[in-house]
């Protein structure tokens, strides 16, 4: 057998050009310099990553490929599991290279539902008429929140409500494209109307035990929509060896809600001080509050308030994390808004194990609802009294409904929560002139449409699944006869269609199938179920389980518009 170095052919001899760099992207020194300014001092975590994206996002209105490149340098981590999550997040622009970055203004029309019913389509068209491209780029965005202002646009972070083609001009005009923060209830007023007293007793001397009865015996449930009795987590979580976590669903992202963000932009401290009882209830080591992109002025509200919080010596520096969204509707499921704060795509975990065993970097962690820790403050202070006293049709409590849609005041309302959507139409001043009550959405597109003889319904948990819907968010839109309920459900779709996560093919495939059905002259009804039931049976979360009830019960009380 000959010598393997005589073999011909086999062996280079060394001699050539050779590579003078590493194979791949390089690392560009202008990029690197602006990622170091960028960071500055901030701990290099894996878990910080969006909260980086937004910095570069922020500073340059896109994400570069030089940029991606030089994130994974000081994060040490890979440049595609970068690119992964920046694509993932709709608010975040990835510039590959040699392609053109976005113009230096965007605009982003809401067309959800109540947006939709105000005209958002025709003002999205009118204002891609109008503007220069290559200087303002007009976009569709899901809901952003504002139903009760209808048709809603945002232009940079400025919010126009009610918006017009003459309220966009003028505000680039003036240059007025920044947050608007409204008047609100600081931390000394808070303090001097006998805020964090509680607190403080309760850290002094509680009973974590006592504080839950007295949560139960108030009859408070999530208020996120799932409806689960808010105190009996506080156990589920406790039960687990620490170190324990608390995380702030505030990625309150099902179209026609809004009741979250008129709390927060009038008593934050409410929701602040329930917060913090929770976190001593089950002996949270930290407390992340995750608040969706969508909301810049609670974002800027928080953050001036953490910070009051931490100079009064009510929590510690760092106790309070606030993290910042980036335009996905599915981290609204408590598993991916985790996901998403430790830094990842925010794909809905398999379950079990729950979030209460394995949450945050596998600790036990208690998820709760901006509202429903508005209401723990609420009862720790005044007595479960403030709720398991109200009644009405046999249900107690009160509830917020977010109404829009065809009505006078279209606004947050608080009501019994026996309610029907008589008494919610009443109370946001009835019916536009012109308009009679045709149909409505009780709890958010997942919810589906109920017809107006179906007006005697208590608003509430439990009461609406016999019916085939659920009361979610209390998320109500209401439509007209001027309305179609074969139109409102094809939104509803769209917007599934749009937000799915993409992680399971009934869900991804399922919501793209049945847009594209509902387009159809004539529905294929029982495709469409068929469609339905597979994507009900099939998807890992509740995005993929809950689409197809705008289509089941359109074509169950409208059978004659499909």
């Amino acid at each position: 057998m000959a010598p393997l170095d005589n073999t011909s052919g086999v062996w280079k001899s060394g001699r050539g050009k050779g590579r003078k760099t590493p194979k791949g992207r390089q690392l560009d020194d202008q990029a690197h310099s602006e990622i170091l300014d960028l960071l500055g001092e901030r701990p290099r975590d894996r878990d910080l990553l969006i909260e980086f994206l937004h910095l570069v996002q922020d500073k340059f209105g896109y994400i570069s490929a030089a940029h991606i490149r030089a994130l994974a340098e000081e994060m040490r981590t890979g440049q595609a599991e970068i690119y992964e999550v920046a694509s993932f997040y709709a608010h975040f622009d990835v510039v590959k290279e040699g392609k053109t970055p976005p113009p230096a203004l965007t605009i982003r029309v809401c067309d959800s539902l109540s947006c939709e019913l105000a005209g958002a389509e025709q003002l999205k068209k009118a204002l891609e008429e109008g503007m220069n491209p290559a200087k303002v780029r007009v976009l569709r965005a899901p809901c952003m929140g504002r139903c009760d202002t209808a048709p809603v646009l945002e232009i940079g972070h400025n919010h126009i409500d009610n918006a017009t083609v003459e309220k966009v001009e003028a505000a680039i005009a003036a240059d007025d494209t920044h947050v608007h923060v409204p008047l609100y209830e600081t931390y000394r007023e808070y303090a001097i109307a006998g805020g964090y007293e509680v607190l403080k007793n309760l850290r002094a001397h509680g009973d974590w035990e006592a504080v839950q009865e007295t949560v139960l015996s108030a009859g408070l449930r999530g208020l996120g929509g799932a409806g689960f009795p808010s105190g009996k987590k506080w156990g589920f979580v406790r039960a687990n060896e620490g170190p324990r976590y608390l995380a702030v669903n505030g990625d309150e992202g099902e179209p026609g809600t809004f009741k979250d963000r008129y709390y927060l932009e009038r008593t934050p401290h409410l929701f602040l001080e329930g917060m913090l009882i929770a976190a001593w209830a089950v002996e949270a080591e930290k407390a992340f509050i995750y608040m969706r992109d969508e909301y810049p002025a609670v974002l800027e509200i928080l953050r001036r308030e953490i910070r009051a919080l931490e100079e009064a010596g009510i929590v510690e520096a760092g106790y309070i994390d606030l993290r910042r969204g980036a335009g996905a509707y599915i981290c609204g499921e408590e598993s991916a808004m985790i996901e998403s704060i430790e830094g990842k795509r925010g794909e809905p975990r398999h379950r079990p194990p729950f979030v209460a065993q394995v949450g945050i970097f596998g600790r036990p962690t208690l998820v709760h609802n901006v509202e429903t820790l508005y209401w723990i403050a609420k009862i720790n202070r005044e007595g479960p009294e403030c709720l398991n006293t109200v009644e009405k049709n046999g249900r107690k409590g009160l509830r917020s409904y977010s109404v829009s849609g065809r009505v006078k005041n279209p606004g947050v309302h608080l009501l019994p929560a026996g309610s029907t959507i008589l008494d919610v139409i009443e109370a946001a001043g009835g019916m536009l002139d012109g308009h009679s009550f045709k149909a409505y959405q009780p709890g958010g597109p997942s919810s589906g449409l109920l017809p107006a003889h179906m007006n005697d319904i208590p608003l509430d948990f439990d009461t609406l699944q016999p019916h085939g819907s659920f009361i979610g968010s209390a998320a109500v839109v209401v439509l007209s006869d001027q309305d179609s309920a074969r139109d409102a459900a094809l939104n509803m779709l769209r917007f599934f269609e749009d937000e799915s996560c993409g992680q399971c093919t009934p869900c991804r495939v399922g919501c793209e199938k049945a847009v594209k059905l509902m387009q159809a002259e004539k529905w294929d009804q029982s495709l469409l179920e068929e469609l339905s039931q597979t994507m009900v049976d099939a998807s890992i979360c509740g995005l993929g389980q809950a689409a197809p009830n705008p289509i089941r019960l359109t074509m169950k009380h409208f059978p004659e518009e499909v």
